[in-house]
């Protein structure tokens, strides 16, 4: 499985219109897509962040899409995007415990690692940080993301509801700070937001 991140901030009044945009026309455009496997929209409304994750079949499937709605994706979030990043990565971890209910929220932690050490981080997040992170209460879903190219991860997790984020906080810092430890990354950014959007994804 391979997914596309798109990073937006922008002005908060301007979020939940592009968001609202994004929920509907765009995963019509991204549906029709060949090989598109799923999708993940999530909001900071306070801050004005924006963050969708689209999943494919193959590599080919990614990038074919993002050609194909190009246009349409520049003047979708041209009203709220001021800045803007697209990542490409491969799914290496993608568990998913059952749909989600209204008020599940997304933590999303961003990770440097050497490019030799990414197998590593990945055996060592399946076997040591997956069954820990099942076990805490309100959890509803995880995906571990690696870009070997340019050593960098991302680990996205699923929450019921706010108050399961806020207080799977201290033992996802603990399981974090073992993990990165033992598997040699650099934890670079932590951010938590609302779901819109978390279609199922495969295991992997």
């Amino acid at each position: 499985m391979y997914v596309r991140t798109i990073y937006m901030t922008g002005d908060p009044a301007q979020l939940d219109d592009v968001a609202e945009s994004v929920r509907t026309e765009g995963r019509e455009l991204l549906s029709g897509q060949r090989g598109y496997r799923g999708m993940g929209l999530f909001v900071d409304r306070e801050v004005g962040k924006l963050l969708v994750g689209s999943w494919w079949e193959d590599e080919a499937s990614r990038e074919a899409s993002y050609e194909a709605l190009r246009e349409r994706r520049s003047e979708m979030f041209a009203p709220f995007a001021g800045t803007m990043t697209v990542d490409n990565w491969e799914a290496a971890v993608a568990r998913r415990s059952e749909d989600l209910g209204p008020g599940a929220t997304f933590r999303l932690v961003r990770m440097d690692v050497d490019a030799a050490a990414v197998d590593k981080l990945v055996t060592t997040f399946r076997d040591t940080a997956l069954p820990k992170i099942e076990e805490i209460p309100g959890w509803k879903g995880v995906s571990l993301l690696v870009d070997r190219t340019h050593g960098r991860a991302a680990v996205g997790a699923l929450y019921a509801d706010k108050d399961s984020l806020a207080s799977s906080r201290a033992a996802v810092a603990g399981i974090r700070g073992e993990t990165t430890s033992k598997a040699g990354v650099t934890t670079r950014s932590l951010e938590e937001f609302e779901v819109l959007v978390a279609t199922a994804v495969p295991h992997t």
